[in-house]
């Protein structure tokens, strides 16, 4: 996959999981079709899809960026761990300042990598000549 299909994916898994998180618009869904038993467990899995997918729009960021500054594969494997059990710890009951900290944190993360590909924060060689 390129990197333009894994920002898409990831941004349309990110809107995706975040309208089914924070709307009761599975709620509805699975009323219609009479699944009402499952929407006590829809938490355990839309978290950590949505922090799966911030995951991997910074890895897309980070690919368009031309792989400047380090890589994000492994901070986000586990911040994406660490946010899911945070919430569960805390039985969802911050769970969206923790989405809101968490799309802050990627935003910032390509910011910082569209500064350095215009080489304001990440240090350029100098050649000599």
């Amino acid at each position: 996959m390129n990197d333009r299909k894994l920002l898409r994916t990831g941004v349309i898994g990110s809107a995706i999981a975040a309208i089914c998180c924070f709307t009761p618009a599975l709620v509805i869904l699975f009323a219609a079709v009479g699944l009402s038993a499952i929407v006590g467990g829809l938490d355990y899995v839309l978290f950590p899809v949505l922090f799966s997918s911030m995951g991997l729009v910074a890895f897309a960021l980070y690919l368009r960026s031309g792989r400047k500054g380090p890589s994000p594969k492994a901070i986000g494997v586990v911040a994406v761990a660490a946010l899911s059990a945070l919430l569960f710890w805390l039985e969802f009951r911050y769970a969206l300042r923790i989405s809101i900290v968490a799309a802050g944190a990627v935003a910032a993360y390509g910011f910082y990598l569209r500064a350095g590909r215009r080489g304001g924060l990440i240090d350029k060689k100098e050649t000599i000549t």
